[in-house]
């Protein structure tokens, strides 16, 4: 996810993204098959994280 995310959003300051938006593109990821109401702001912050770390 964290590598689709730097592919379509490489522009984009992490750490200011609202958590409701990273969920939206989260969903939009091609290959995204997971079940969105599984969702959490724990495991949007480690996705979150993931793709900072990615990035650098």
């Amino acid at each position: 996810m964290a590598i689709g995310l730097e592919e379509k959003y490489p522009d984009k300051e992490i750490l200011e993204i609202r958590f409701t938006d990273l969920w939206k593109w989260i969903q939009a990821l091609e290959g995204f098959d997971d079940d969105p109401q599984k969702s959490n702001e724990k495991i949007l912050e480690a996705i979150q994280m993931a793709w900072l770390s990615e990035r650098d």
